[in-house]
């Protein structure tokens, strides 16, 4: 591990103590991410017992933990030291001593940039914004983390040329420590084989499978040492190596109601083990002691994903969120293009901009929020927490909150410009170099999904809505009623995915009121224009969802022919009562055609025997 050399800093010994103000914030940190580690060490226990609500809710409560313990830790330093009294040479001095104490501090630690995020976090609360360089903050990394790792080691290897193939996966099997039966692991273990020879026949199991497939001398699989859990899984992530060639791999386990285990299936394809690491979903619990090493590891798995987002779908999204804005500066530094006013139906909530160069666009919340929408900045602004705190299922896009964005005025469009004037004048501060962004969404570009299907050939459009209605009803199993469920509020991801991300109408499916229409009274009641029957806040008409959604004759027919149901009061009012009755439902993080279940079917006897067997073990 290599530390930057400081700079020296002449220090006033009769001012409060550096190390000591380091050592708090440091003691701070240590305290967060002992309770991180805490709520990952649970999971294992809660998935052996079916004991999902829990797990949902740990994962859930975790995410505020980050700013508990930032507010504890700024409130320790201006209960113990006494910064009130400093001028600003001394202020300065002060601060460039502890950042210089607590980089040494971190000689021997194992989570160093994470440990640097929060000494962020907790000095923006302390300081002005004039102190946001890296003379006294952590703007570039101070202590590497090349080369770090854990104690045990962050992943295990196992030979297959010499151990066997299968006895290889068998001991693998083994080693994940697992305290409840397995349904049948010789079975589990013969469709994974079958799996990766079908992979090698198709040409689909990555390089590590190239044709002709022998075993080389260096062929060995590598298991992350510890599982990631989320929701009602348990997932193995690891490479196979062979000649030098990786295959990545990620293996689904699951839990039957007898309170047995099974392999689901087998994910190779970069693009699956993309998707289950995707923005769209919530974050892993794991267990990590060094994450850097994990994120190192995920990241030969995935080249093309930043480390942010990896960082960010392992339960760090802080220091995701410190790693996004270092790759948003670089950017900056190495492009010239302009911020402009996205391109799309403009909305009533949100300005949206975006760098053409940069796969992102980002939000700012309208001073004033026109009629038809009955909403304020503080509501939107607790939809989108909603969601960074929710079970996204892959449907809900997420976003990283900044507050004092500054972008250099030269690269913002005249016309932005005015948007900005115009819509957020309160939420900015421009001057002749800048322009200061106080609070602001940033989230990953899509293709809005209203533009895609005016592109889009009949079987693309036909794959699109069934895509939507998908995402429609994986959101209302996982408790979410979209609110306006226009296409433009929809967008279509890299991989061809429907993703939900405008939040400021979305509700709890338990706080929604679905009805029927009422029976006319009448024959005038049916030939007014306005309706005849009471409609409260929460009240929701599915019958009346056509006329908005149903225009386009080639829309309508695939919409009818995959997602009638979304149309009927019956299938909103069934999802509800199963969500009162605590129903979790499954959302798999992967085709349902890829189960094992589905592809290598046995005899029911036979499952029934093994079945057996796995409750007598």
């Amino acid at each position: 591990m290599t530390l930057t050399a400081p700079e020296p800093v002449a220090f006033d010994h009769s001012m409060p103590s550096p190390p000591a103000i380091a050592r708090a914030i440091l003691d701070g940190f240590n305290r967060h991410y002992s309770l991180f580690r805490y709520v990952a060490q649970q999971a294992k226990s809660r998935f052996e017992h079916g004991n999902w609500h829990e797990m949902r809710k740990s994962a859930r409560e975790r995410i505020d933990f980050y700013d508990q313990r930032v507010q504890e830790a700024v409130a320790s330093v201006e209960r113990n030291f006494d910064l009130a009294a400093l001028d600003d040479d001394e202020r300065d001095a002060l601060w460039q001593a502890v950042k210089t104490s607590f980089i040494a501090m971190l000689t021997d630690h194992r989570q160093p940039e994470c440990a640097e995020t929060f000494f962020n976090s907790v000095c923006t609360k302390l300081l002005h914004r004039e102190y946001f360089r890296n003379k006294f903050l952590f703007v570039r990394p101070g202590v590497s983390t090349e080369h770090m790792d854990s104690d045990p080691p962050s992943y295990r290897s196992y030979y297959p040329g010499a151990q066997g193939l299968r006895s290889a996966l068998r001991q693998i099997a083994i080693d994940l420590g697992f305290a409840c039966p397995w349904v049948d692991i010789e079975h589990d273990l013969r469709c994974v084989i079958r799996a990766v020879c079908e992979a090698h026949r198709n040409g689909s199991g990555g390089a590590a499978l190239a044709r002709p497939f022998d075993i080389e001398p260096d062929c060995q699989i590598h298991v992350l040492s510890n599982i990631f859990f989320r929701n009602k899984g348990a997932y193995v992530i690891g490479r196979f190596i062979n000649g030098g060639r990786l295959m990545p791999f990620a293996v689904p386990i699951l839990r039957n109601a007898r309170g047995e285990i099974y392999l689901d299936t087998l994910l190779y394809s970069p693009d699956h083990i993309g998707t289950l690491f995707s923005f769209t979903r919530a974050y892993f619990l794991v267990d990590m002691e060094a994450p850097s090493a994990y994120v190192d590891f995920l990241r030969t798995l995935l080249p093309h994903k930043p480390a942010s987002e990896l960082y960010t779908m392992v339960g760090l999204q802080k220091q995701g969120k410190t790693l996004f804005f270092r790759d948003f500066l670089h950017h900056l530094r190495h492009s010239s293009d302009e911020f402009i006013v996205a391109p799309g139906i403009k909305g009533l909530v949100m300005t949206v901009f975006t760098l053409p160069s940069y796969p992102y666009v980002f939000k700012m919340i309208k001073d004033v929020i026109p009629h038809p929408k009955e909403t304020d900045r503080e509501t939107i602004m607790s939809k989108y927490q909603l969601v960074k705190l929710h079970d996204r299922v892959g449907r809900m896009a997420d976003t990283w909150e900044y507050s004092h964005v500054t972008l250099p005025r030269r690269r913002c469009s005249p016309a932005l410009i005015e948007e900005l004037q115009d819509y957020c004048a309160s939420g900015i501060e421009i001057d002749d170099d800048k322009v200061v962004l106080k609070h602001v969404y940033i989230e990953r570009r899509m293709t809005p999904l209203n533009i895609f299907l005016q592109h889009a050939t009949d079987a693309e459009l036909e794959y699109a809505i069934y895509e939507y209605g998908n995402a429609i009803k994986e959101l209302a199993a996982a408790n979410i009623f979209p609110g306006d469920m226009l296409y433009k509020n929809f967008g279509v991801t890299r991989l061809d995915r429907v993703v939900f991300y405008d939040y400021d109408e979305i509700e709890y499916m338990t706080d929604t009121n679905f009805r029927r229409i009422p029976q006319a009274r009448n024959e005038e009641d049916e030939m007014s224009g306005e309706v005849w029957y009471s409609v409260d806040k929460h009240d929701v008409f599915p019958e009346q969802f056509g006329p908005f959604l149903l225009g386009d004759p080639r829309i309508k027919a695939a919409m009818l022919k995959h997602h009638a149901d979304l149309f009927t009061y019956a299938f909103w009012q069934q999802r509800k009562e199963h969500i009162r009755a605590g129903v979790m439902e499954d959302v798999f993080p992967y085709p349902p055609a890829m189960r094992f279940g589905q592809r290598f079917r046995r005899p029911a006897a036979a499952r029934d025997a093994a079945s057996a067997r796995g409750r007598r073990s």
